[in-house]
């Protein structure tokens, strides 16, 4: 990493006053992930997290492009590339630090398409809990990486209704749920993602699973199963979509 340049520090948490400093002069050893996070592991053990948010992307590409408006933290590195991060509503996330100060910032539970994401494994953090099966899918402690649009169709996959109070679910339901979960982000990766407004992927191309959507965002449209409308319901903010007739 030759540079850095902070255009605009204001994201979800305010960029730290030596962020640039810690990043310049440092090698990227490695590219991960974790749930809807990317580690960029550096040469001197820490780790630069990169949250994307609902609208950021980041970027590589030759220097000499012209700054587009939102293009918050640009990187030029020793290959001659660029890291252009851009995000007109500045809800992402950038910080340097170590293992153990990421973890603290992240908290993630198991990955879903991991060996660890199991019926049992799902059962257990359901036992003593009244919140709906929804909300657990998408706590990010529990499960790493699942947002609103993949919690309804794999609910729908799985033929549960989103308000389920997730402790009364039966055995064999959990489990239906873990293999819908795994069968639709499987789906979902095949198809680059969903675009539903500004959403690209790491190419810069629009996804293609929204294409693909049985129950998300078609509030009174029949269902492909029944012919039974749609519903919608609002919970805490967030929109659940599901058939009254395919979800119990």
């Amino acid at each position: 990493i030759r540079t850095v340049t902070v255009r605009e520090p204001r994201l979800r948490r305010t960029l730290a006053a030596d962020f640039a400093k810690m990043l310049i002069g440092r090698t990227i050893a490695q590219l991960g992930r974790r749930g809807k996070y990317l580690y960029l592991h550096l040469d001197d053990g820490k780790i630069w997290l990169v949250h994307l948010g609902m609208t950021g992307q980041l970027l590589v590409e030759e220097t000499g492009y012209p700054l587009l408006p939102h293009d918050h933290v640009l990187v030029t590195l020793s290959t001659g590339h660029r890291l252009r991060y851009n995000d007109p509503r500045r809800f992402g996330l950038m910080l340097v630090g170590t293992e153990e100060e990421i973890e603290t910032v992240t908290a993630l539970g198991v990955e879903p398409l991991g060996r660890l994401f199991t019926g049992r494994y799902l059962r257990e953090k359901v036992r003593r809990t009244q919140r709906t099966i929804k909300d657990v899918l998408m706590d990010q402690r529990v499960v790493a990486g699942i947002g609103n649009i993949y919690a309804s169709e794999l609910l729908f996959r799985a033929g549960v209704r989103p308000s389920r109070v997730a402790a009364t679910l039966s055995d064999a339901v959990t489990d239906q749920i873990v293999e819908a979960t795994k069968a639709v982000l499987r789906e979902a990766i095949r198809h680059r993602g969903s675009s539903i407004s500004d959403y690209r992927d790491g190419e810069g191309k629009r996804g293609g699973f929204q294409d693909r959507f049985r129950v998300y965002d078609r509030e009174g449209q029949p269902c492909y199963e029944c012919q039974q409308l749609i519903q919608r319901e609002t919970r805490g903010g967030r929109s659940s979509f599901f058939c009254v007739t395919c979800q119990r």
